[in-house]
């Protein structure tokens, strides 16, 4: 439900060190979506109704932001995140929080500002679940043996691109969440997280998710939101890192499976998996082995081949893209 905007606690702005104007709304720092427009760039900025759209043309590296007043969704090159707060109104396109900002939007648009990012070589692929614990299954297979597979496949390709790569469990073997997160801990050189998953919940759930560990203040997916909300955990010191790297695997996906599935979005949340582990990490779902139609794509081997391709090219992009050169801007 969209949250109400208090006129009262519309004061004058407060201007931030980097320049940028914060509005109260219902106690939380706001941007405006016009000053977002400038800072990054964007050369339109339309709204209709309560719909944004914001456009940069840059020849094949163009980026459409699209928005919508009351809100949590955010769309960038069709790639779908949720937002912590609603996008609300105010100025002449709208108002944004600044936790969005800052923990979604600035690493998404910037990947090349977050420090030391690129400095890896080596990826950590968790198949989830595993020995006495199947994960979800149906009578085509179970999610054990699907993510042991998927990490197979993305392991190979990983190498051909010359990344080290190291399994969590490479058998049927059970392991808990915090032994999976003690044997990437144990990887002292720079690397990256990713935990594979499928997915599993009513007979319409559907499509991909990709989640990142909640930045502190930011609720756990799902959950209303506690006091121990409010605290950093281990993962917290890639909270930038965390979200480039689920754009770059979410997106890379999507493009793969060329509309044979759904987007669910990214999202945050505080998986034991992904609260302790000290580097840039991340949990893919690749469908619900709950939903019919889902089910037979996912014991396909194709549809798995086509997430580890998925995988292996977004590592790739990902450590491209946050390594190159940052380029300064005014601010706004």
């Amino acid at each position: 439900m969209a949250a109400a905007v208090c006129v009262s606690m519309l004061a004058a702005p407060v201007a931030m060190a980097q320049g940028w104007q914060l509005t109260k709304i219902e106690g939380r720092d706001y941007v405006s979506i016009e000053s977002v427009k400038k800072f990054y760039g964007f050369q339109t900025a339309e709204k209709k109704g309560n719909s944004i759209i914001l456009k940069s043309v840059n020849g094949k590296n163009g980026i459409i932001m699209q928005l919508q007043i009351g809100s949590q969704e955010c769309l960038l090159n069709k790639v779908k995140f949720i937002f912590t707060h609603n996008v609300e109104p105010g100025g002449s396109l709208g108002m944004m929080s600044q936790m969005d900002l800052i923990k979604l939007i600035e690493p998404v648009l910037r990947p090349n500002f977050i420090p030391n990012a690129g400095d890896f070589r080596t990826v950590i692929l968790d198949a989830g679940h595993g020995g006495k614990d199947p994960g979800a299954t149906n009578p085509l297979g179970t999610e054990a043996n699907y993510n042991l597979t998927l990490a197979g496949k993305a392991k190979t390709l990983l190498e051909k691109k010359g990344f080290k790569v190291i399994l969590t469990r490479s058998s049927d073997r059970y392991y808990s969440l915090q032994e999976r997160v003690e044997i990437a801990n144990a990887v002292r050189e720079n690397a990256i997280f990713i935990s594979l998953h499928f997915n599993s919940g009513g007979r319409d759930a559907r499509g991909i998710e990709t989640f990142t560990l909640s930045p502190p203040g930011v609720a756990h997916y799902g959950a209303g939101f506690k006091s121990s909300d409010a605290f950093a955990r281990r993962g917290n010191e890639h909270d930038s890192a965390n979200i480039a790297l689920a754009t770059a695997v979410h997106g890379t996906i999507l493009r793969h499976l060329q509309g044979n599935t759904f987007d669910r979005g990214i999202k945050r949340a505080r998986f034991s998996v992904l609260s302790g582990i000290r580097h840039p990490a991340i949990l893919f779902e690749g469908g619900f082995m709950s939903h019919p139609f889902e089910a037979r794509l996912i014991a396909n081997e194709k549809y798995r081949d086509a997430l580890a391709l998925g995988i292996a090219e977004a590592v790739h992009k990902y450590q491209i893209a946050v390594t190159r050169a940052p380029i300064a801007r005014p601010n706004p």
